[in-house]
């Protein structure tokens, strides 16, 4: 007679479903959330520097959804008293240049001296996708630990340069929040450069060595903004490759006119991954703080800067509005058919609906 085998799985005999077994605390998640959704606690919570509040807030600030527009515009108004009160940087560079390890140096070595520092991070969105990796959170992953900083990447979309009025805005909150060295990193695609430019009080331009990216100095227009040049992964075998673009560029940027800051743009060298360079480099930032603060070219600056925001929101503003009409939606269709037919050329196409 054979013994029958032992089953290797038992089943137990499980319990009875009975349903949500605490419905007060789902209740009372529900209410929580509403409430830390309320503009007012919204508010409290960024001038308190919360910071689940004040992502809270970006969020509102990015997202599509009309109905958050109004309940933004409330959160911005109310923090802009407490706003101004930190120095705004740049950072651009191609991609590769070490962008991410920079900001992250940097940022360690502010909230090191007390700082309270906030990164607003764009990554590029992707053409066909529309998504976003997002992944500065990870490539800055000691400086997210931090409690004294804070990392916000947010998707470019299909806003050029993948920087615009929504940073701008965010950068308020931020400022709000408590926030002393707001940093900007452009996607370094070209034409984000002049959005970045236009919204921060320093512009610093990472370079490389050795990869024929000194050349780039003889391009006039990325020179021209950039308030100091630093070159980045100055070390080992390129350090002295490092040492000859530096001269390179010294060169460079004396061909150029004298800026209207009374700022002398600087040359210096830097390694991010071994920390060096970097506390050269703030003390060029806090250089050009303070001789453009003491010929009142920082206010000056950001006065120009709000106006050109000023034009942007509105031009941003009527061209959504004109866009999302029903009627021009309806007569654009019609266009655009006769324009594929050769019966109408764009610009008498573009009269037409702009009449309307």
């Amino acid at each position: 007679m054979t013994k029958k085998k032992p089953k290797t799985l038992k089943e137990n005999k499980g319990i009875p479903e009975t349903g949500i077994t605490n419905t007060a605390s789902i209740v009372s998640f529900k209410n929580k959330r509403k409430y830390i959704l309320d503009t007012d606690t919204l508010v409290n919570g960024i001038l308190n520097k919360n910071i689940s509040s004040l992502s809270r807030g970006i969020t509102l600030i990015e997202s599509k959804n009309p109905n958050h527009s109004e309940q933004a515009r409330l959160i911005i108004k109310t923090c802009l008293p407490h706003a101004n009160k930190s120095i705004r940087i740049g950072i651009t560079g191609v991609p590769g240049v070490g962008k991410s390890t920079f900001i992250e140096a940097l940022g360690k070595h502010l909230t090191s001296q007390g700082k309270r520092v906030a990164v607003l991070a764009v990554d590029p969105s992707s053409a066909i996708s529309k998504g976003s990796i997002l992944g500065d959170k990870t490539r800055m992953e000691t400086l997210v630990k931090d409690k004294n900083a804070y990392v916000r990447p947010s998707a470019s979309g299909d806003t050029l340069g993948g920087v615009a009025r929504k940073t701008r805005e965010s950068i308020i909150l931020c400022e709000a929040a408590g926030f002393n060295v707001i940093i900007i990193e452009t996607v370094g695609v070209g034409q984000s450069e002049t959005v970045v430019h236009s919204m921060v009080d320093f512009f610093l331009l990472l370079k490389l060595a050795g990869a024929g990216d000194e050349l780039q100095g003889l391009k006039r227009g990325i020179i021209e903004m950039a308030d100091a040049i630093a070159i980045n992964k100055s070390d080992g075998d390129n350090l002295k490759r490092a040492k000859l673009a530096q001269v390179e560029f010294n060169r460079a940027l004396h061909l150029y006119p004298e800026k209207t800051s009374g700022w002398q743009p600087k040359v210096t060298t830097c390694s991010a991954l071994q920390n060096e360079g970097i506390d050269t480099i703030w003390k060029l930032i806090l250089e050009y703080k303070q001789i453009t603060t003491n010929n009142n070219f920082f206010d000056k600056k950001r006065y120009q800067q709000n106006k050109f925001w000023l034009i942007q929101t509105i031009e941003s503003e009527l061209k959504y509005n004109f866009f999302n009409s029903d009627k021009i939606k309806k007569e654009l269709e019609k266009q655009l058919v006769l324009v594929e037919q050769n019966k109408t050329t764009p610009f008498a196409a573009a009269d037409y609906l702009l009449s309307l």
